[in-house]
């Protein structure tokens, strides 16, 4: 019998051209930062993805989705929680260069879980 490994649910609030990105990813990753881009941040509250993707993706992409994934507890813990605004506005920043190994501990996909327009 195989224990299964504790998983961490995260949100990504994405713009159109980043989720055709991870589409095109087939679902299991997320695609590498922009030279301008040097943290990945992930969310760690839905509602907190659903602002984002609708407040701000909406009006500068045209359209926002709130995507949810599972990544490995134990990798995550090397990353600390940041609070950057109130008790629910909490995110993980991941350096760009370490999202290749931050997508080798997603587990399963990534799905979208809500989409604005």
């Amino acid at each position: 019998m195989t224990e299964r490994q504790a998983t961490t649910t995260l949100w990504r609030p994405t713009g159109p051209e980043e989720l055709d990105l991870v589409r095109a990813l087939d679902w299991r990753a997320w695609p590498p930062r922009l030279p301008e881009q040097p943290i990945f941040y992930p969310v760690l509250d839905e509602e907190y993805a659903v602002r984002i993707a609708r407040d701000w993706n909406v009006p500068h992409s045209g359209a926002g989705f709130v995507t949810r994934f599972e990544v490995d507890s134990a990798f995550l813990s090397r990353y600390p929680v940041r609070q950057v605004g109130g008790r629910t506005i909490l995110e993980l920043w991941v350096p760009a260069e370490e999202l290749e190994e931050f997508n080798a501990h997603i587990v399963g996909r990534i799905e979208v879980v809500h989409a604005f327009a």
